[in-house]
């Protein structure tokens, strides 16, 4: 198949050869007429071949028909050019000759496509008629011009090039600047096209008149007759022009129309570097595909609608082979429909008794017609079948009511019991963590259930003694309890101290890994950050080796081996203290190496972690040990937060006094408040420090910025207990503090002292599921629990800090009693109506 581009390129060529030898035999004008009619018809034979090449398929014998028809038109076609070139050939001049025969050559062309391509299309008289009218006027034109005015010498018309066989595939890429979008469009030309041929093509393409379109080059517009060899293009090279349109009111030059096909060049230059600083032009030739690639699937974006087609091979698709027969046709493919009756016929008979033919009688039935049925009958059977069914159904539906019913009382005796065990089990869990407490009392709160312990049987022995003994005999009897207290608590002391040894490693180790932990900060995204700083690193680092030499029963090469790491560790600092603990390690190396036995060596070892633990709290040596030190190394911040206890005479920070909202004094520290009441009251506030951690967690789970939950101290929430709630629910009057816990009485306001109710846990859970309080409990339970809330605001009201919270509470809740006028409602109005008419 010829390349329609080309083929239209050289119509071209040759129509502008024509119509320089009409110019110059302009005065033979059957000369002229016949080049006239010789255009014509290789016009129409152009137009036959692109028909031909645009057509897909044509029925066989339609595809005979056209063939001859475009056989018939080339062979007149020849003869014609024959007719021509025979008789004028003594009088033509060369140029003329050589045009003709050009001519001939395409039509010879056309003819062979033809005569290779099986669809043709036939060509209407319409179309001819229409080209002809074209050419009419072209030929009318041209005989109008004279030659000598024409303006066109022998030496301006180009010649073709003889030797087009080397010629034909060189090709330049042309960039054409379009005006007045400014945009670039590129695309490759044979290097002996015409300036006139390209303005043809962009006519076309642009649907813009030929005489609008002009070309200009650095300035100077570009004539019709120059190729673009003529200016300075070279064969795979570039060259760039710019075009423009003459009317571009009436015909602009619409860039969009050129860019809405892309169509590949078919030569692109590649700017390869083959040096540090030198590049190379390649010039690759584009290979058009032969055959259409396959659709093989693809997917479309749902947001955009931008439909994605799986990429396929560039390998030619493998051809099927032959199997001799034909596999696929249209008879194959065509259903035949027919139309036929398919009910089926069935004949029946009946035979009757009489002469000569007998037919049994014993299956027959006799039929006697029954009694008449009215309406009032039937109505009053069908009722009666319904109360029956709904007899069935009630029993049915009142069985599955009753199984129902069961079910659920198993269940909910089942879950009652499960959950009595689960008391029980968690009371004995709870006794035993008491008893383990107490036997092995290791923390605070562990001493102080001991004491507690220790006077209620002293109370008990001491009623007991009472009630059992008088004069003497009691006398001697409580002496006894005395010397059995005091033996207790001696035991008590000593448990202390063996519990203070163990914690004063815990608490050594806790707060050299509190130096040694790493920054943290809780992003906007709720995501912990760390960050180590040098001052961690050295604390970390400084934590292991403390580590290290406290550890007991290890190999006495590894114990040299960290009293080495000690000994370098330390000599980066000159000073007293660590020639001390240089001087240690050099002599509990020496005595290891004399053989001395462990037990030995018990308190040099001490020595050494006593001070290189000295070493570590200095800031100089571990700069990050300054921020936890309860001296700071700064004698100025003294001076802030320091308070004098009077029971102790000592002056100490105030993270050492417990102050309650109550407290209007500074008062007694922690420590001298523990040892009063290991002396006198010995009460166990575990169960109040419980239940105000549970408050507060129930209290930021919330998340609405709470507050008051955290001023409220451990003696406040027990005297609010024991004064206001007398240790007992509200609710089922439950007394162990174990199971209590303090909730919010409106759940949709912030915990208060005025705010609150003491239920058990089950009890906590169910209340703060409920919407109403006021259809939910009685009356008087409401005001029972209002009137515990006058009792606390009367009480807090005369601390500062609750004040402040009060009024800012009252101000919330009565908000609607400041406003000078209230909406009135159709109660309201009511109530005012009577109090007026009463009045």
């Amino acid at each position: 198949m010829a390349d329609p581009e080309k083929e239209a390129g050289d119509l071209a060529e040759a129509e502008a050869n024509v119509s320089i030898a009409e110019q110059q035999v302009i005065e033979d004008t059957s000369v002229t007429e016949q080049t006239e009619e010789i255009i014509d018809f290789a016009r129409t034979a152009e137009e036959q071949t692109d028909a031909t090449q645009s057509t897909e398929t044509a029925l066989p014998s339609e595809q005979e028909q056209l063939t001859l028809e475009s056989l018939s038109v080339t062979e007149e076609l020849v003869e014609r050019l024959d007719a021509v070139t025979e008789p004028e050939e003594a009088h033509a001049e060369p140029q003329v000759q050589d045009d003709v025969a050009d001519v001939k050559d395409l039509s010879d062309e056309v003819q062979s496509d033809v005569d290779t391509t099986a669809p043709v299309v036939e060509i209407t008289p319409k179309a001819v008629r229409t080209l002809a009218e074209n050419l009419s006027g072209l030929s009318a034109e041209t005989h109008a011009v004279d030659s000598t005015s024409s303006g066109v010498s022998e030496s301006q018309i180009p010649e073709v090039p003889e030797d087009t066989e080397d010629t034909e595939d060189f090709t330049t890429i042309v960039k054409i600047m379009l005006h007045p979008d400014i945009q670039v469009f590129t695309m490759a030309f044979d290097i002996n096209r015409t300036v006139g041929q390209m303005k043809q093509y962009f006519s076309s393409r642009l649907k813009i008149p030929l005489d609008v379109l002009q070309f200009m080059l650095l300035g100077r517009i570009m004539e019709n007759s120059e190729t673009l060899q003529d200016l300075g293009a070279k064969c795979h090279g570039t060259i760039q022009f710019d075009m423009f349109s003459l009317d571009e009111e009436h015909f602009p030059i619409k860039s969009s129309k050129l860019f809405q096909e892309y169509y590949m060049p078919g030569v692109i230059m590649v700017r390869v570097q083959t040096d540090a600083d030198t590049f190379r032009d390649i010039s690759i030739e584009i290979t058009r595909p032969t055959f259409e690639k396959p659709f093989l699937g693809g997917f479309r974006h749902r947001l955009t609608g931008v439909e994605y087609h799986n990429a396929g091979s560039q390998t030619v698709p493998r051809k099927r082979p032959e199997k001799g027969y034909e596999e696929f046709c249209r008879s194959t493919q065509t259903a035949v429909e027919k139309k036929k009756l398919q009910q089926t016929r069935n004949t029946t008979s009946t035979q009757m008794t009489k002469i000569g033919v007998y037919v049994s009688n014993i299956t027959d039935k006799l039929i006697e017609p029954k009694g008449y049925v009215t309406a009032e009958e039937y109505h009053a059977r069908r009722l009666k079948a319904v109360i029956v069914i709904q007899t069935y159904f009630r029993r049915w539906n009142a069985i599955n009511i009753v199984a129902r019913l069961r079910e659920e009382k198993r269940l909910r005796l089942e879950w009652e019991e499960q959950e009595e065990q689960r008391k029980e089990r968690e009371k004995a869990e709870r006794l035993r963590r008491e008893y383990e407490r107490r036997m092995h009392p290791k923390t605070k709160d562990d001493f102080e259930l001991l004491y507690h312990a220790l006077e209620l049987w002293r109370q008990a022995e001491l009623a007991r003694i009472d009630g059992t003994f008088t004069g003497a005999e009691r006398k001697a009897a409580l002496c006894a309890l005395l010397e059995k207290e005091a033996e207790l608590i001696a035991s008590i002391g000593r448990h202390k101290l063996n519990a203070d040894d163990e914690n004063e490693q815990k608490a050594i180790l806790s707060f050299l890994e509190k130096c040694a932990s790493p920054k943290k900060w809780k992003a906007f995204d709720g995501k912990i950050t760390e960050m180590d700083t040098q001052f961690t690193l050295r604390a970390r680092e400084l934590l292991e080796i403390y580590r290290s030499i406290s550890m007991k029963d290890i190999l006495q090469d590894e114990r040299l081996d960290v009293l080495l790491t000690l000994k370098h560790t330390v000599k980066e600092h000159d000073c007293k203290l660590t020639h001390e603990i240089v001087e240690l390690i050099d002599r509990e190396a020496d005595l290891m190496m004399r053989g001395v036995k462990e037990y030995n060596l018990e308190g040099l070892r001490q020595r050494i972690c006593t001070l290189f633990l000295q070493y570590i709290k200095t800031p100089l040596f571990n700069p990050e040990v300054a921020r936890y030190l309860k001296v700071p190394p700064d004698p100025m911040r003294l001076y802030h937060n320091i308070y004098f206890c009077l029971s102790c005479k000592s002056y100490l920070p105030s993270t050492d006094f417990a102050m309650s909202a109550s407290s209007h004094t500074v008062g007694r520290c922690r420590r001298c408040c523990k040892l009063d009441n290991e002396a006198r009251q010995r009460e166990a506030f575990l169960k109040y420090k419980l239940m105000l951690r549970n408050l507060r967690q129930s209290e930021m789970n919330y998340k609405d910025d709470a507050k008051i939950a955290f001023l409220i101290q451990q003696q406040d929430l027990q005297y609010m207990v024991e004064k206001f709630w007398g240790s007992q629910s509200a609710l089922s009057a439950w007394d162990d503090l174990y199971d209590l816990v303090m909730v919010r009485w409106d759940k949709y306001r912030e915990w208060a002292p005025w705010n609150t109710v003491l239920l058990t846990k089950d009890e906590a859970e169910s209340h703060l599921k409920l919407t109403t309080l006021e259809k939910a409990y009685e009356m008087v339970f409401v005001h029972r629990i209002k009137h515990k809330h006058i009792l606390s605001k009367n009480y807090f009201s005369q601390f500062p800090e609750m004040a402040a919270a009060l009024h800012k509470g009252d101000k919330q809740a009565c908000s609607s009693d400041l406003l000078v006028a209230k909406p009135l409602t159709p109660s309201s109005a009511k109530q005012s109506i009577r109090e007026k008419t009463a009045h």
